[in-house]
């Protein structure tokens, strides 16, 4: 009698190789896709149609990408940070995919979940560590089985598929893609060599000859910190990321690669693509700048480093995530207010902040005007530079 496992399936080399591979080792297969937001109709099709090829005993596609804006883009976006100041997290769908993978396993009614991630990346970690944190399951993760026994992984699950009779897509032998609302990331091939991507590599952005030869300009209107309105329209966030990416994607924004260190202690060289996230950071960094406090944009990236190391490396449900988001949350009470973003390609500036909780002093314009007199600078100049100039006048004579 088989047994039954749930999948978290994305259509991808790798998790079409789990079910078969999964059904040779008695299980019954029940798929589920996450659409985080990545997908067109037709590829949403593709891999409905591909489980249903592929033997699947059932699938289920869950659309996710407003709960991904509220449970990953909002905090991101207020934590102001990036992984080593370069990478916006595309990944973190992950976690909401482990939420309703386990769900799923619940109404199949078994507790033995599988996943497609390989044993060198840090999707294995992020997955793993997730489960782990939100119940008792068995995990099966059929891909670092393999590498037990073979060196060339990919080669032989295209091999394994294609023995079996199911064709695999040329873009699938060549990179690892991964899509969804937040980006695009891309690995393998060349990029893995620290080589220049080869020109049949395509993300979303343009590239630079293809750019409108007219600058864009969108404005983002923000309440408590969450974006809420596009171009004076109220929209809900998963479908303004949408948006961001359709607008932004075109003049090339949010397009980089790096090399990060890894959580298994790797380097990990990608592509990646972020043209809404980048939009969307860049406008509420402007806004912050002007309602924040000095102190508070002094402390507050401490915090949001912190938040984006834990998401990255896969504390997605530990407690201190929990509570670094409730310092997050309450640093927004006044970052209300709308921003106006331009780009010409390449990079996006925010151009004109409009709040009415912009620290401004109604007497005092810096370097232009001010509603105190020479004798009070001088005073604070004097104290402000105290230590220093104390330590002149007592070691100013050491050699």
């Amino acid at each position: 009698m088989s047994k039954d496992v749930v999948l978290s399936f994305s259509g991808g080399l790798d998790t079409s190789f789990c079910i078969p591979y999964l059904q040779e080792q008695g299980y019954a297969v029940h798929t589920v896709f996450a659409n985080t937001g990545g997908v067109s109709a037709e590829e949403r099709a593709y891999i409905e149609n591909r489980a249903a090829e592929l033997g699947a005993a059932s699938h289920v596609t869950l659309d996710l990408a407003q709960d991904l804006f509220e449970s990953f883009v909002t905090p991101f976006v207020w934590s102001g940070e990036k992984y080593q100041n370069q990478y916006p997290l595309l990944v973190s769908d992950r976690y909401l995919i482990v939420q309703h993978t386990l769900a799923r396993c619940a109404e199949v009614g078994t507790r033995t979940v599988a996943h497609g991630c390989t044993g060198m990346g840090n999707d294995q970690v992020r997955f793993d560590v997730s489960i782990q944190s939100l119940g008792d399951y068995e995990i099966l993760a059929p891909i670092r089985e393999i590498q037990k026994a073979h060196t060339h992984v990919r080669q032989y699950e295209q091999d394994y598929l294609e023995q079996r009779g199911f064709a695999v897509p040329a873009k699938q032998k060549a990179y690892t893609i991964n899509e969804n609302v937040l980006g695009i990331t891309l690995s393998g091939g060349e990029i893995d060599q620290w080589q220049a991507p080869g020109p049949e590599l395509k993300g979303w952005c343009a590239k630079r000859a293809d750019w409108p030869a007219s600058a864009l300009e969108v404005r983002i209107g923000f309440d408590k910190g969450v974006a809420v309105r596009l171009n004076g329209k109220a929209m809900p966030g998963g479908e303004m990321l949408k948006e961001l990416n359709r607008l932004f994607a075109a003049y090339g924004v949010g397009c980089g690669m790096y090399t990060g260190d890894t959580t298994i202690g790797l380097k990990g060289r990608i592509v990646f693509e972020a043209p809404g996230l980048t939009a969307l950071q860049t406008a509420h960094q402007a806004l912050e700048e002007a309602v924040l406090s000095k102190q508070q944009n002094r402390f507050k990236p401490m915090v949001g480093r912190k938040w984006v190391e834990l998401v990255y490396e896969g504390f997605f449900f530990d407690p201190l995530k929990t509570d670094l988001e409730a310092y997050l949350s309450a640093s927004q009470a006044c970052v209300s207010g709308e921003v106006t973003l331009r780009t010409e390609g390449g990079t996006v500036t925010a151009v004109a902040v409009d709040s009415k909780h912009i620290l401004q002093a109604k007497g005092a314009t810096y370097a232009q005007s001010a509603d105190w007199g020479a004798t009070e600078a001088e005073g604070f100049i004097r104290l402000f530079g105290m230590s220093s100039s104390l330590w002149a006048k007592v070691n100013g004579d050491r050699t």
